[in-house]
């Protein structure tokens, strides 16, 4: 935070859309993978289906920022980010970075949001919704893959037989869980369209022939059954208290006796404004959702004891997405 705040200042947070709009266009015009090697302008339009003047000056502006080189008139990677940006897989971020411009679609949006209350019109990149989509899915792997380790070790042994993944698009959670309980299983949720995203995760991670794939939608229909350990993670920031609260039963009605829920996501503090992660967050989930938000623990611990949960903790906590809270269905 700025301890004073000058004209200069304000400015400079007036401008930080900048960069990050330099990067979006980027990323939805494939720019890094196009530079698989050094190219000219001519060479990176022409791949990227772009115009040249366009071009030249979006590739300026990437040598500026330190993604690109320049080597008289030819422009290439910098160092890194060919791993980072140029392809999808591991230690990549390519899809959070298009994921983010799907976001700054709606943030621009803002002013009018608050004004109306609804959230912000989808519109789509130049790869299309469809590209949108599957950049979501992916980009829930990029910011979850180097965190799943350090969570679960942190929350200590877990004692489940069965566990049920909501909301567990690509199943990055799901695999980290099963690896360390070799001889448990589960049964991954996800609307239909996910699924086969969520397959192809499963069989990378080696552990599809211990997952249940089952097709729905948590708003409109009971969750299976079968499981005594719930895992949601993510989820909970895109609804609003009382979807939450349906939500909370429907884990509730499923689980047996004794059996516990997890939930990993944002926890503010009680003034709402710290961590700041969170604070600002909120403000995507209004852009972006009906009702979503996040949450302090004592709004959820209310949510949950209205679903006749009991044993609420915070048992992690984190400036970012991986505070986590436990209950249990009372015996």
């Amino acid at each position: 935070m700025v301890e004073q705040w000058t004209a200069e200042s304000v400015l400079e947070l007036a401008g930080e859309y900048r960069p990050a709009c330099v990067l979006s266009a980027a990323v939805d015009l494939g720019v890094f993978e196009a530079l698989d090697r050094p190219r000219s302008a001519e060479e990176t339009a022409e791949a990227i289906e772009g115009d040249l003047r366009a071009t030249r000056i979006l590739l300026d502006a990437l040598v500026s920022l330190g993604l690109l080189v320049k080597h008289g008139e030819r422009y290439d990677r910098a160092p890194r980010v060919a791993g980072l940006l140029g392809q999808s897989g591991q230690g990549s971020v390519l899809a959070m970075a298009r994921h983010h411009g799907s976001c700054l679609r709606r943030w621009a949006q803002l002013a009018a949001v608050v004004r109306t209350g609804r959230p912000a019109e989808r519109i789509a990149s130049v790869q299309g919704a469809d590209a949108d989509a599957q950049a979501f899915i992916e980009a829930m792997d990029n910011v979850s893959a180097p965190m799943v380790a350090t969570v679960f070790e942190s929350l200590g042994p877990l004692e489940f037989s069965c566990v049920l993944d909501i909301g567990a698009g690509p199943g990055t959670w799901t695999i980290e869980l099963l690896r360390r309980h070799p001889g448990a299983r589960a049964i991954l949720f996800d609307l239909p369209h996910v699924i086969p995203w969520a397959r192809e995760g499963l069989e990378r991670g080696g552990v599809l022939n211990r997952v249940e794939l089952v097709a729905g939608d948590f708003e409109s229909g009971p969750l299976p059954s079968g499981a005594d350990l719930v895992w949601l993670s993510a989820i909970a920031h895109q609804n609003s208290r009382m979807q939450n609260r349906r939500l909370f039963e429907a884990i509730h009605a499923a689980l047996p006796p004794g059996g516990q829920v997890l939930l990993r996501d944002v926890v503010l503090d009680p003034s709402r404004t710290s961590p700041g992660f969170g604070a600002l967050f909120a403000v995507n989930m209004l852009v972006a959702t009906e009702g979503g938000n996040t949450y302090t623990f004592e709004e959820y611990r209310e949510d949950l004891e209205s679903a006749a949960f009991a044993e609420i903790q915070l048992q992690r906590t984190d400036p970012l997405m991986n505070a986590v809270i436990g209950a249990r269905k009372r015996e």
